[in-house]
């Protein structure tokens, strides 16, 4: 997986799955010091609630396997120290489940996972260069305790980290899957 992350990347976050069918993962930030990734954080995760894929699509209930470009971020909160562009919009950011407070919180911080979005908008925007049914909108988010649509999550004091940590002049990206996917 490392061969599809770009030469001028010097931050990761790596997302290892459990198990291919598992919501159950870890969430570890490296940084590259010199010629080496240094571990400066871990956290626990949860990905799609089915696991994982290498060819999503919308309503799969399965996280994209792959690396992606990390650009953008924004919550229904004010901004803690974002280094990504941040997006505040309490409205924009609401959660569309109906499952009241067990997700109320859910997108009060995001980072949007650059897989089939634009870059340089809100994590929020409905654009979807490689066709609605490939899917999209899936994002780094506050964790809820169980799997997720497709997007990864991770708990309230982890995605402050990531938000103050991440910074694009370092070009980060998210290399995430299932710990087999990720060996190959």
């Amino acid at each position: 997986m490392w061969k599809h992350v770009p030469a001028q990347t010097h931050q990761a976050v790596v997302v290892y799955g459990d198990g291919p069918d598992s919501a159950e993962s870890t969430v570890v930030l490296y940084e590259k010091q010199g010629t080496a990734w240094k571990r400066t954080g871990s956290w626990p995760a949860h990905n799609g609630r089915l696991g994982w894929t290498t060819d999503h699509h919308m309503d799969d209930e399965r996280s994209p396997v792959g690396a992606f470009s990390l650009t953008d971020a924004g919550g229904s909160l004010e901004d803690p120290g974002s280094r990504l562009h941040y997006w505040y919009d309490d409205n924009a950011f609401a959660s569309m489940i109906e499952d009241g407070e067990d997700h109320a919180d859910d997108f009060d911080y995001v980072i949007a996972i650059d897989y089939n979005r634009l870059t340089g908008v809100p994590p929020f925007d409905w654009n979807r260069p490689q066709g609605v049914e490939k899917g999209g909108g899936i994002w780094l988010h506050l964790d809820h305790g169980d799997g997720t649509s497709a997007c990864v999550t991770v708990p309230e004091a982890g995605m402050k980290t990531l938000l103050r940590t991440l910074d694009p002049r370092l070009h980060p990206v998210v290399v995430m899957g299932d710990r087999e996917r990720l060996k190959a």
